[in-house]
């Protein structure tokens, strides 16, 4: 008797242990979610230049949907997995698991937009660029990323059509539970759907996905050869002294034959940087993909060979499978603030109370660059002109909003440091 008691103890006990330990994850989950994502949307809503870039909208959209999963998804799956026992409902069932249907196909179809945008805008000339990501036929693809999953959510779970032909399964899942006196939010799917919906919530986009990024890729090759070239080429065909050009419009004196030299030069220079901008981004929204994938994928694989196998997957690997997609949702922030230049100082700004526009402005304080070239054969180089130089000397901290956040103000200088320019 006296073993048996100690044994049920001990049972109970870790049953307790497992509860808080599982408790202490989801929560830390939806929280980083809620914040991150949060912080996203007040990042592009607050920030100018995060605006003026088309691609930012998917992504606050993309962190709106992430941002619902947080709120009207995960926590109810929490509260299921924790207690063991799900207390609102059937009908609050079949609404839930709509929306984590729905949230989880927005998910991967703005990711898809994403990179259909990053195609136009590195593979193709910027005026097509232009002409093909308009505003209108960036609000038809935002609205197509929050309409299909609709139509493959809401409608044939709210009429049963993804149970058609396993209802018997269905009885015997619900008569188990109710056995066990437990009440569960079950959400089995047959043949048809599991296969369809994972089509279009997953696999097409991934492989329009993968598509995109291979020819933005091999795009990224031939550009960075093509640059390659031209430096060498302005370096081979630059002769004489060195020639001032101040791009405020005074006048400099530029003999004849340096005029094309200094004009390739610049035209090498910025188009460098506009690709190397544009390659940076592309790697992060491809890491972002990655990171998506290895989260979903263990779900979807899952979820189209569950029912050709009888439905014999254990409940706590579904469950592992589905909060490791769920944890996606907060990875995204993240990625944007270790991998984006731009977010990451929109972060500090918000996070740290920098004055953000006043440290760009102080990154871009003159408008005056000298070019100077060599006789040696280097290429055109831009040299400070003495305006930025002596500008160079003064103390470059930004300052801090001090009065906004007094509070915090030496742990901000503490932690944060100074934001990297742009």
């Amino acid at each position: 008797m006296y073993g048996n008691n100690t044994t049920f103890n001990n049972d109970e006990t870790s049953s307790q242990a497992e509860k808080y330990i599982l408790a202490g994850i989801f929560s830390i989950i939806i929280a980083v979610t809620i914040l991150g994502n949060l912080l996203v949307v007040v990042a592009v809503c607050k920030d100018r230049h995060l605006r003026k870039i088309k691609t930012n909208y998917f992504i606050v959209s993309l962190a709106v949907a992430d941002l619902l999963v947080a709120i009207l998804v995960m926590p109810f799956g929490a509260v299921e997995r924790v207690q063991n026992d799900w207390p609102y409902g059937d009908k609050f069932c079949i609404i839930r698991t709509s929306f984590d249907v729905m949230f989880t196909t927005a998910s991967i179809m703005h990711l898809c937009c994403i990179a259909l945008d990053r195609f136009y805008a590195i593979c193709c000339k910027p005026l097509v660029y232009q002409n093909k990501m308009t505003p209108l036929r960036v609000g038809l693809m935002l609205g197509a990323c929050w309409v299909v999953p609709s139509l493959i959510s809401f409608i044939p779970i709210a009429n049963g059509w993804n149970i058609i032909g396993i209802e018997q399964q269905l009885e015997l899942r619900l008569g188990q539970a109710k056995e066990a006196n437990q009440t569960h939010c079950i959400f089995m799917v047959n043949k048809v759907y599991a296969v369809a919906c994972s089509l279009v919530a997953f696999y097409i986009p991934l492989g329009l996905m993968a598509a995109a990024y291979q020819r933005i890729y091999v795009t990224a090759r031939a550009h960075a050869r093509q640059i390659g070239s031209l430096q060498r080429a302005v370096s081979k065909d630059t002769t004489g002294d060195e020639v001032t050009m101040v791009t405020s419009g005074a006048a400099s004196p530029l003999r004849a034959q340096q005029l094309v030299p200094v004009a390739q030069a610049t035209m090498v220079q910025t188009q460098s940087t506009r690709f190397r901008h544009e390659t940076k981004a592309a790697k992060t929204l491809a890491i972002i993909m990655g990171c998506f994938c290895l989260c979903w994928a263990p779900f979807f694989i899952n979820n189209v060979i569950d029912p050709f196998v009888n439905y014999d997957t254990p409940q706590q690997l579904w469950d592992a499978w589905l909060w490791l997609g769920y944890a996606n949702s907060a990875l995204n922030p993240l990625l944007y603030a270790f991998l984006n230049r731009s977010f990451r100082r929109a972060f500090l700004a918000i996070l740290c109370c920098w004055d953000a526009a006043r440290y760009r402005r102080s990154s871009f304080s003159s408008h005056s660059v000298r070019y100077s070239v060599s006789t040696n054969g280097s290429a055109v180089q831009p040299v400070p002109s003495a305006r930025v130089r002596a500008r160079a000397r003064l103390p470059s901290r930004p300052r801090t909003r001090a009065a906004a956040c007094p509070a915090v103000s030496k742990l901000v200088t503490h932690f944060c440091g100074a934001p990297s320019p742009v």
